[in-house]
C-alpha cells in the first residue's frame, strides 16, 4: 500500500524515468523512436523540475522538445548527400566550437540562475544544462563522442538529484551513466565497421 501511494504521489517522475530508459535504449540502437521517446521524456520532466525548482534543467526540457524534432529529421536526411546519417567522430575544429559554446552557455545560464531565480544549486544546474545542450546536438549529428559528454553530465546530475530527493531520477541517471559507456562501445563498433567497409570498397 505504501509503495502504491508513493507511485501515485510521484507518477509523473516515474513516467519520466520510464520514458528516459526507452529514449536511451533506442538511441543506443540508433532507432528513430529515440526522438518520440525523448520528446515524451522532456514533457514529463518539465513538470518534475519545475516543482523541484531546478529551473535550468526545466528550461532544458523545452530545448529537448525542439531537438527531438530536429534529431528525427537529421537522422533521416541530415547527411551531406541527403542519405541516412552515419556515426562519425568529432573533428578538432568542431571540438573547439563546442567547447566555446559550452563555456558561453554555462556563463549565461549560471548568471541567470544566480541573479533571477531561487535555485539552491545554480552552478551545478547551469553546468549540466550547458553540457546537455551540446551533447544532445551531438547526438542529433551522430557524433560518437556525445556518449562521453553524457557520462560526465550524468555523473554530476546524480549528485544534484540526490540533494533534491529525486530518487527515481537518480536511479535513471545511474543507469544512464552505465548505458552511456555501453552506447559508446556499440557506436564505436559500428564506426570501425564503416571505416573497414570504406577501405574495402
Amino acid at each position: 500500500m505504501a509503495i502504491y501511494q508513493w507511485l501515485m504521489d510521484h507518477y509523473v517522475e516515474v513516467c519520466g524515468t520510464l520514458t528516459g530508459f526507452l529514449y536511451l535504449g533506442f538511441s543506443i540502437r540508433q532507432h528513430f523512436l529515440t526522438w518520440p521517446a525523448g520528446l515524451l521524456n522532456a514533457l514529463f520532466y518539465i513538470a518534475v523540475f519545475f516543482s523541484s525548482k531546478i529551473y535550468a534543467d526545466m528550461t532544458l526540457q523545452f530545448y529537448y522538445v525542439a531537438i527531438s524534432i530536429y534529431g528525427w529529421w537529421s537522422w533521416h536526411h541530415g547527411s551531406a548527400t541527403g542519405n541516412i546519417l552515419k556515426v562519425t567522430r568529432t573533428s578538432k575544429s568542431l571540438w573547439m566550437k563546442l567547447l566555446g559554446a559550452s563555456i558561453f552557455l554555462f556563463i549565461v545560464i549560471g548568471y541567470i540562475l544566480v541573479r533571477f531565480t531561487d535555485s539552491p544549486v545554480p552552478i551545478w544546474d547551469g553546468l549540466t544544462t550547458a553540457l546537455s545542450i551540446v551533447a544532445t546536438w551531438m547526438l542529433a549529428q551522430k557524433k560518437i563522442e556525445h556518449w562521453l559528454m553524457w557520462i560526465v553530465v550524468d555523473a554530476i546530475s546524480m549528485g544534484l538529484f540526490i540533494v533534491k530527493g529525486l530518487y527515481p531520477t537518480t536511479l535513471l541517471f545511474f543507469v544512464y551513466t552505465i548505458l552511456a559507456i555501453y552506447g559508446y562501445c556499440e557506436w564505436r563498433k559500428e564506426l570501425i565497421q564503416e571505416i573497414w567497409e570504406e577501405i574495402a570498397g
